[in-house]
């Protein structure tokens, strides 16, 4: 395999695409169907935009704190306020709870914890009185947001924080999601509209297919199921007690929970350095988050899995999440290993342009349809990290230049067929350019 770590071509691909998506102050992740500001999109953008212009990864991040809520709440979108954007901001209607800014409207819900990572990736490239000032800048919101996970979305001292929608693990149709959805009731007008066969309607009012092919997106069922919870939350005023008095569906998933425990590492380096105390208690969670993640294991398949927040049972279903805990960089060398061979069985996670999504002897298994099996860039990054870390350093090597060939071939685009690189989703996508652009300087 061609060493593609110096390829200029890819990288002033990889910087127009950067370019054409900056909005001034934030980048929208793609033309078009992406046009807002989302979470953790804007964190890895910003990794990679620290390797151009480091003042404007800095805006990137600070920009996703405009749209904090009082309580510490990072929401997984910040609208424009562009008048043709008025029905997104309505459809969310943030202003319903007393927490949300008032200066700008966001969704109601969260995403992945990436801004620790963000953060520090950007403290990197500064000298130390620089790096220490951004880290003073950026604490207080940080270290709030990190107190109202554990304050709203772990309400029974458990160590794993919960997840209210599918949106919030940034996977939205993953399979374990997807499975526990279709197993609850769904609402009368929803099951009308299967058993009549009329799911061709909703496709034609959807934003996402008007662009690309509805076979590459989650389903119409999925999509009305999704939006029908929004409303749930939405008519709860997105009050946490509220929720979870009635949820139709609370899961501690595994990749949240995952990427939350590297943060908080990030997190308590980030106060060392500042020479902060961590809130009382705070410490306390974090260690139990740690030892938590390991009930996620299943012996039997050798893997780890979300789980249920109600009954805690096991949602035993494959996808890449299983392998998030090498990012999470606080489970055993034994499982670690294990972990890898799953990356080495080539039917399963370790095609020719790794990591998919779901592997490809999964039940399912949908090669272009979204979180069901495509290869992501970010989840690459997120693994290679981990890697790295657990000293698997030539796997990592291999799977970054996997991942840079890949994109070199078809572009910088939302998603790729696992089994040929072929690309999916939206063109022009910027956390691929972005996280191409920190891969080639990895090196």
């Amino acid at each position: 395999m061609a060493d593609v770590s110096e390829n200029p071509s890819l990288l002033e691909q990889a910087k127009s695409v950067l370019e054409m998506n900056d909005r001034g102050n934030y980048t929208q992740p793609a033309h078009g169907l992406y046009p807002h500001q989302w979470l953790w999109d804007s964190c890895f953008i910003a990794i990679g935009l620290r390797h151009l212009d480091v003042d404007r990864a800095q805006s990137e991040v600070l920009s996703l704190l405009r749209g904090q809520w009082h309580n510490g709440m990072l929401p997984n979108i910040i609208f424009r306020d562009d008048p043709q954007y008025r029905t997104d901001r309505n459809l969310w209607r943030s202003w319903l709870s007393p927490f949300a800014p008032s200066d700008v409207m966001t969704t109601g819900i969260t995403q992945p914890p990436m801004l620790a990572e963000a953060v520090v990736q950007i403290g990197k490239k500064m000298a130390w009185p620089e790096r220490r000032q951004w880290y003073r800048q950026v604490y207080p919101a940080l270290l709030a947001y990190h107190e109202w996970l554990y304050h709203e979305r772990d309400p029974h001292n458990e160590g794993l924080v919960l997840q209210i929608h599918p949106w919030e693990t940034g996977l939205d149709n993953t399979p374990p999601w997807m499975e526990e959805l279709h197993q609850h009731r769904l609402p009368m007008y929803i099951r009308l509209i299967e058993k009549l066969h009329l799911a061709w309607i909703i496709n034609l009012v959807r934003r996402d297919t008007k662009s690309i092919a509805a076979d590459q997106r989650f389903s119409a069922i999925e999509s009305v199921a999704m939006f029908d919870m929004q409303l749930r939350l939405r008519r709860k005023a997105y009050d946490i007690n509220k929720i979870l008095d009635h949820s139709l569906l609370t899961i501690e998933d595994l990749s949240f929970n995952s990427i939350f425990i590297r943060a908080n590492a990030h997190l308590r380096d980030i106060a060392k350095s500042l020479r902060e105390e961590l809130p009382d208690g705070l410490e306390a969670h974090m260690h139990k988050t740690e030892k938590a993640l390991e009930t996620l294991w299943d012996d039997y398949a050798g893997q780890y899995y979300s789980r249920d927040f109600v009954t805690h049972r096991l949602l035993k279903t494959p996808s890449v999440a299983t392998l998030l805990p090498l990012y999470a960089g606080t489970i055993s060398e034994e499982r670690a290993a294990k972990l890898v061979k799953l990356l080495e069985n080539e039917h399963g996670f370790g095609p020719a342009y790794p990591v998919p999504s779901v592997p490809l002897n999964a039940f399912g298994f949908k090669p272009k349809g979204y979180w069901q099996g495509p290869t992501w860039v970010n989840m690459n990054w997120l693994i290679i990290d981990g890697l790295n870390r657990y000293g698997y350093k030539d796997h990592a090597a291999a799977l970054r230049e996997s991942t840079l060939e890949m994109v070199e071939k078809a572009g910088c685009y939302e998603y790729f067929d696992p089994r040929n690189g072929e690309p999916a989703g939206a063109a022009n996508f910027s956390w691929t350019a972005a996280l191409a652009i920190d891969l080639l300087k990895a090196k």
